[in-house]
Parts: structure tokens; sequence; C-alpha cells
């Protein structure tokens, strides 16, 4: 039984033919990147820098000196990014940075906000 032709008019089927016969093909699949997104820490006028330091790191595992440069990034302009992570860490992370906030007392926000 013969198979279809191919545009060139070769019989033969595209592939590599395998001990029994057949015919094996290799199909690409693409895998798709997850989408980023940003955490953002939001400033306020009562939670101290102390504790959003202390966020910075034990949340987002960043070193002292990181730590610090981020605070005063989101200090002097309103907003910093802690870190970017596929959606479920990065609400995972959030959802931990307001829950310790609660717990301290501090009005610290935080958000999720897709990369671009």
């Amino acid at each position: 039984m013969a198979g279809p032709k191919a545009p060139n008019g070769d019989d033969r089927s595209p592939g590599v033919a395998t001990p029994d016969g057949d015919v094996a093909t290799e199909t690409e699949k693409k895998v798709k990147r997850p989408h980023l997104y940003k955490v953002l820490l939001h400033n306020d006028d009562y939670t101290t820098m102390e504790f959003v330091v202390d966020v910075l790191r034990t949340v987002f595992h960043h070193s002292e000196s990181e730590a610090v440069n981020i605070m005063l990034h989101v200090h002097r302009r309103g907003v910093g990014v802690a870190g970017i992570f596929s959606y479920e860490i990065a609400e995972s992370k959030a959802n931990k940075v307001m829950r310790m906030a609660r717990e301290h007392e501090y009005p610290l926000r935080c958000s999720v906000e897709p990369e671009e």
C-alpha cells in the first residue's frame, strides 16, 4: 500500500523510517514562557524604612544593600519593584507582604501588575 505522494513526486513519506517500517516524524513544539508580573511596593507616611528592608530581605530574598536601594527608591519615587515572578508566585508574595504589614500594624501596600 503506497502512501500519499510528496509534492516533488517522491512517494516516500518525509521523516525517518523506524526498524518496523513506520515513519517517525519530528514535530517542533514551542513552549511559551509564562507571563511575568511585577510585585510593587507603595510608599506611605507610616511604615518604617526598617520594616520595608526586612520585608525585602525575608519575602523577596534581597541582600541588605539591594533591599536598602529598593526601599530608598520606593521612598523617593512612591513605588518600586520588589521582584518579578510568575503570576501565582507574585500573588503569593504580595499576600505575604500585606499579611506581615497588618500583623505589624503598618499600612504598607503591595500590588501586582503585568510586566511589559
